[in-house]
């Protein structure tokens, strides 16, 4: 693993809690994070990222759009809490944007890829790691194809990842199989200790499957 200078300082916010979502592309990860952040005391975290963006994206909304320059100082300077290499991309989580919504809100979702993972157990950052897994690998090639945005060979390559991803499954508290949208978002909230409240806001609904974006395509 590169080191960096955040590798030697332990994430100890004062407020709130981490959860940590991940999985393949394709695993519905993505709608599950949306779905949780419909909820007043939930907040995802938003994501630095070298990508270009894409029309209608909003910096600071989608992503914090970075230059790979601008990424890699922050690197050096230990302004992530993580930060991974995907499909010729670098996509991290920047530490000050956490704290300030931990301060904020109870919970904070990171939705990161499997290396990102693996720094945050590194560095014993203490979250709720969550792992979100297809059925099958045939039914993720399925959903992949359905979207009808990519290439074969861009499905195959994403396939490959998805098998070493769900490899890493180990390093997560919780492993959920999305089979059924709305019974797994049940399983989640349980999970987080979110299924119940006093408001309406306390239960989580899915809508329709949102294409994964960003690490996760």
């Amino acid at each position: 693993m590169n080191h960096d200078a955040s590798t030697s300082e332990r994430f100890q916010p004062a407020h709130g809690r981490l959860v940590v979502i991940s999985g393949p592309s394709g695993s519905g990860k993505t709608t599950i994070c949306r779905a949780l952040a419909e909820r007043d005391d939930v907040r995802l975290s938003v994501s630095a990222t070298t990508r270009k963006r894409r029309k209608g994206e909003v910096d600071g909304i989608d992503y914090w759009f970075l230059t790979p320059d601008d990424f890699e100082a922050r690197v050096r300077r230990g302004e992530f809490l993580e930060h991974a290499a995907y499909n010729d991309n670098r996509y991290g989580t920047l530490r000050s944007v956490v704290e300030d919504q931990l301060r904020h809100v109870p919970v904070v979702i990171l939705e990161i890829e499997v290396q990102g993972t693996r720094q945050l157990r590194d560095r014993g950052v203490e979250a709720t790691y969550l792992f979100v897994m297809p059925p099958s690998l045939e039914e993720l090639e399925q959903r992949l194809r359905t979207r009808s945005t990519e290439d074969p060979e861009t499905i195959q390559r994403r396939l490959q990842i998805a098998r070493k991803e769900m490899d890493m499954a180990h390093l997560y508290d919780h492993v959920v199989i999305n089979d059924d949208l709305e019974a797994t978002l049940r399983q989640v909230a349980s999970f987080l200790g979110l299924s119940r409240g006093d408001s309406e806001d306390s239960e989580v609904h899915g809508g329709p499957e949102q294409p994964e974006e960003g690490a996760d395509e």
